[in-house]
């Protein structure tokens, strides 16, 4: 079955950096959309970035220049590459694959950016 497992997620202070990636199984993952969403307590969950199975890139204008997005499809694996984490960055963030319309959620990790 279709699979998305996020790891990367820490404690962080402000300024800092932190790879995020997420693992992909029962699907051929080159040929899915994907993407990164983060949700904040008390908030609604939000658009990061995306990539897709062309590896063209969006960002959400709160996060550009900063992270970076990308795949390796060898691996089955997309990143969130998070330079210069602010506090208002500490959320969970979620990888989310899109084929045929259909939307499958990894299970998220958490991402804390304090001093």
């Amino acid at each position: 079955q279709v699979q998305f497992v996020e790891s990367g997620g820490g404690l962080v202070q402000p300024g800092g950096s932190l790879r995020l990636s997420c693992a992909a199984s029962g699907i051929i993952f080159r040929l899915w959309n994907m993407g990164w969403y983060r949700q904040a307590p008390g908030e609604q969950r939000e658009f990061v970035a995306s990539i897709s199975s062309g590896s063209s890139t969006n960002y959400a204008d709160s996060v550009k220049d900063r992270f970076t997005i990308s795949r390796d499809n060898a691996k089955n694996t997309m990143y969130l590459q998070m330079n210069t984490l602010e506090p208002e960055d500490s959320a969970v963030y979620y990888c989310k694959g899109s084929r045929y319309g259909i939307d499958y959620w990894g299970k998220g990790t958490l991402v804390t950016v304090s001093s």
